[in-house]
């Protein structure tokens, strides 16, 4: 068996995990979440813990009984504290400013760009060059960064565009004469 599947995921105080017709749902403060089961593995719970095993002792049901495990895991740990990811704006007269469910961003375009923001995402601005992201769904809020991100990536030569918080951009040398 896979050494992720091996270790049982907690359940938090306030989230409760059902299963039924092969499908998961994970509930909690923050939201609900579920899940597709693939029929090699399965999932039991009991004591406040969720085990996977796989069904056979194939490669593949193994593989797959592991990453069943850590997306539960990422189910549990969104709907009890939740995913945030940063973003930052650097260059002269880039700006963002979320308005409802949408995100104007200003990035050196001749036109504004309008980001509708998808449902179960947040979208706050604490400063005119910061965007942070905060969701239940790992998967939502990292894909979220990524379709803001392509916007505008961080250019190679003076390093202006939207990038991660902490992401370090190598900048090349300009051409010599």
């Amino acid at each position: 068996m896979s050494r992720v599947a091996k270790m049982p995921v907690p359940l938090p105080k306030g989230v409760e995990l059902t299963q039924a017709g092969g499908k998961v749902r994970v509930k909690g403060p923050k939201g609900e979440l579920s899940h597709t089961l693939n029929p090699q593995v399965e999932v039991n719970v009991a004591d406040g813990t969720a085990n996977v095993t796989s069904r056979t002792d194939a490669q593949m049901a193994r593989a797959l009984a592991g990453t069943t495990r850590a997306l539960l895991a990422n189910m549990v740990n969104g709907v009890s504290r939740g995913f945030e990811r940063k973003l930052e704006l650097v260059g002269v007269g880039y700006r963002a400013q979320a308005q409802g469910k949408k995100l104007n961003l200003t990035l050196g375009f001749s036109h504004p760009v309008a980001f509708p923001v998808p449902d179960g995402i947040t979208i706050d601005t604490p400063s005119q060059t910061e965007i942070v992201i905060k969701g239940a769904d790992k998967h939502k809020v990292g894909q979220v960064a990524a379709d803001i991100r392509r916007y505008r990536p961080p250019e190679p030569y003076k390093g202006k565009g939207v990038r991660y918080a902490g992401e370090k951009v190598v900048l090349k040398e300009a051409k010599k004469k």
